[in-house]
């Protein structure tokens, strides 16, 4: 009885050693998978965020208030104080 008991360790023992790695595999995969997206959305978030700032530019909202036909007028501004 023990002797079964210990070629059935002996038979098992690598089995589950082979599927805990190829399960560890698969999960390194997914990782890395996970990884790369996070890292192009970075990208495009970044991308964007420059977008944002160029369009935010006093430059660019001077320009496009020119072309609607509006006017800086330094005598409007109120200052609270």
């Amino acid at each position: 009885m023990i002797l079964f008991f210990i070629a059935l360790f002996a038979v098992l023992t690598p089995i589950a050693i082979v599927y805990t790695y190829a399960s560890l595999s698969s999960s390194n995969i997914e990782v890395e998978k996970i990884k790369k997206q996070i890292e192009k959305q970075e990208n495009i978030n970044a991308g964007l965020s420059m977008q944002v700032d160029e369009l935010a530019s006093l430059s660019n909202i001077q320009d496009i208030a020119k072309a609607y036909g509006l006017s800086y007028n330094n005598d409007n501004i109120i200052i609270i104080k």
